[in-house]
């Protein structure tokens, strides 16, 4: 099991910002959201030519900020995206991207069903500062 990923202790990797602007500094956060439900289901990075190759294909690209590359969300996994909007913030610094799915979860990891999932699939339980998993 990994524990970054599956266990129930918080470990918030508060350098994620830093770490990324060491290897693509042009890059913004793109919030990811679920067009039908309101739900976001990940936080992602895009630059200039994932932006562009997003928009011209009105499906999710983003730019991944740990291979150092374009990353056309669903070419290896089969689980696609349609971009449906596109929202810009006041100071134009990051996106919030609107999306319907074609074919399942978002996230990398998996349920114990083999599902691929959204990306927030855990609740922080304030009282103890543990993580709760919903979908298991």
């Amino acid at each position: 099991m990994n524990q970054l990923e599956d266990g129930s202790e918080l470990k918030l990797d508060f350098g994620k910002i830093r770490k990324v602007a060491t290897v693509c500094s042009d890059v913004i956060p793109v919030a990811i959201q679920n067009a039908d439900t309101e739900e976001v289901i990940l936080v992602a990075y895009t630059n200039e030519q994932a932006f562009k190759k997003a928009v011209e294909t009105r499906t999710l690209v983003l730019w991944s900020a740990s291979r150092n590359e374009l990353w056309e969300k669903g070419k290896k996994s089969g689980e696609t995206f349609d971009l449906v909007e596109v929202f810009v913030n006041c100071e134009q610094n990051s996106l919030l991207y609107k999306v319907r799915p074609q074919r399942g979860g978002i996230c990398h990891t998996k349920n114990k069903s083999g599902e691929p999932r959204n990306c927030f699939y855990r609740k922080l339980v304030m009282k103890s500062l543990k993580l709760e998993n919903l979908d298991p």
